[in-house]
């Protein structure tokens, strides 16, 4: 299960192996081991496996568990908002985000979750009277 767990984190992040060698290098250098790409391909394949520090490095990068990397666990639930504000690299496609990017993504989800919740009536249906329609006539926009 890490094999396949470990190249779905990497692939998910379109990362390289030589990729992920250097950033773990770049995150942990008080580690005197050094990461290589030969290193993940040969994890990846399930030739060699990781030791419980290399495990930790990699749930630390990747921001998952111990557990999930191991197979122990699924991700079952990820509070997106603690995603947002932790220290971990956050990317969005080829795009890295930065703290200013976190703020104001997570301000877009709060502010569409209030939103929403103030277009439901008590009976859960949709309160259609108060919504605002969108103009999509590009004519009125001036260049």
């Amino acid at each position: 299960m890490f094999p396949i767990r470990l190249r779905a984190l990497r692939k998910g992040q379109n990362i390289s192996m030589n990729q992920l060698a250097h950033n773990l290098n770049e995150k942990f250098p008080e580690d005197d081991h050094k990461n290589t790409p030969s290193q993940i391909g040969n994890w990846e394949r399930g030739i060699r496996s990781p030791s419980y520090v290399e495990i930790k490095k990699l749930a630390l990068y990747f921001n998952v568990s111990m557990d999930y990397l191991t197979g122990r666990t699924s991700i079952e639930h990820v509070n997106l908002g603690e995603t947002l504000m932790a220290e971990n690299e956050l990317t969005f496609g080829n795009h890295t985000l930065d703290q200013r990017d976190r703020y104001e993504v997570y301000q877009l989800i709060n502010g569409y979750l209030h939103g929403k919740d103030q277009n439901y009536l008590e009976d859960g249906q949709e309160d259609t009277a108060h919504q605002e329609e969108l103009n999509l006539n590009f004519d009125d926009f001036k260049i």
